[in-house]
């Protein structure tokens, strides 16, 4: 998993690898889902709340099948949840199956309660997703390190990579990515044949992931050099004008912010073009606001400036394929919420829980956390 070929993002943190163990099990990795609205409690779907371990999604969703006589197509959930550890989120199907999971019973799976709602659950349907990590084998002196690195997470945000899951076990889902899409440019119909819709679907995603989480790099990088070089060695490794770099050495946060770029309301909202620097900067050190990177394809909302020059290093080439894309933004920059940790030394282990908004991923957090890929130790 970590350990594949994949492209290695630039982690934000720079501190040394912190030791400590990681498994992503039932007990030490658990993830709860907070829907985005509340439900109504009546309507023609039943909202039914799952607890389920060492099962992925479509697998839970297989085995409600099979119980409740509802087909795959009927039920409606708002994301997709890791198999490994312990996951909690809601899923619908339509209330005249409700009685036949009156006596459900599994052992990788509850069903923790069940309610009413007028409205289908879609993907995407959700607030945010609450994490509890539990890490063993710490020392003290790598649990002080681990509140200092949480600490600065907390105040300063962090980059909002995919995930490994994203890529496959073996980094290469992003490389058949492209060779559908290579295939589909040329009107090569035999990769119809190949894969299944879902699956094509999912490994074009994964490419256009891969090339979100290269230009989030690239911005990760141009953030550090910025506090790290001055204006003349940052204009002979970039090429920027002295007002790209004076606007970057202004800017007292890490992660900064181009004339130009595409932003978002934060934790949601429109996206707009970055047009006032200096007044966009402290809405986003407020966290009223985060930088929008390119999910690339059709009808995407595209920047401008230096800040258009710098995702053209890396989606020109795809822009070949734009019209066989669904094109859309992501934030690029966020921050984790209701952060909590706590260390016990007798037992060695060090825990800790937080908040992240959909779409982002806790082993993204954790990379940030410790420094290193999370499987390395």
């Amino acid at each position: 998993m970590e350990n594949s070929p994949i492209f290695k993002p630039l982690l934000s943190t720079t501190h040394s690898p912190i030791n400590a163990h990681f498994s992503k099990n039932a007990s030490d990795f658990v993830v709860r889902e907070n829907p985005l609205y509340e439900f109504s409690g009546s309507g023609e779907h039943l909202i039914v709340e799952i607890q389920k371990k060492d099962l992925t999604t479509a697998e839970a969703l297989s085995i409600l099948s099979n119980e409740s006589g509802a087909k795959i197509r009927d039920f409606g959930y708002a994301g997709l949840k890791d198999k490994e550890g312990m996951t909690t989120q809601f899923i619908s199907l339509p209330s005249k199956f409700e009685q036949n999971l009156n006596n459900f019973s599994h052992e990788k799976l509850k069903i923790l309660s069940m309610t009413k709602h007028n409205n289908k659950i879609r993907t995407g349907h959700l607030k945010s997703n609450n994490f509890f990590i539990r890490l063993k084998k710490v020392l003290p002196s790598e649990a002080t390190r681990l509140r200092e690195a949480l600490n600065l997470i907390d105040k300063n945000g962090y980059p909002n990579y995919f995930g490994y899951q994203r890529f496959g076990k073996f980094g290469d889902n992003s490389k058949s990515g492209l060779e559908i899409l290579e295939a589909l440019n040329c009107g090569d119909k035999k990769v119809f044949g190949k894969y299944n819709p879902k699956l094509r679907d999912f490994l074009i995603s994964a490419y256009q992931s891969d090339l979100f989480n290269k230009w989030l790099s690239k911005r990760v990088e141009i953030s550090r050099f910025s506090e790290c070089f001055n204006a003349n060695e940052l204009k002979e490794i970039y090429k920027f004008d002295k007002q790209t770099i004076a606007n970057l050495k202004s800017q007292k946060q890490f992660f900064k912010l181009l004339q130009g770029e595409v932003l978002g309301h934060y934790p949601y909202g429109k996206v707009f073009l970055c047009e006032d620097l200096d007044a966009e900067v402290e809405k986003f050190v407020a966290r009223d606001r985060t930088s929008s990177g390119l999910i690339v394809g059709a009808k995407a909302y595209e920047g401008k400036d230096v800040a258009k020059e710098i995702e053209d290093m890396f989606f020109e080439e795809a822009n070949n394929f734009k019209h066989l894309m669904n094109g859309s933004r992501r934030y690029a920059w966020v921050w984790i919420e209701n952060l909590e940790y706590k260390y016990n030394e007798q037992q060695a282990q060090f825990s800790m829980s937080f908040t992240l908004q959909k779409g982002s991923y806790a082993t993204v957090v954790l990379k940030e956390i410790l420094g290193r890929d999370i499987f390395e130790i």
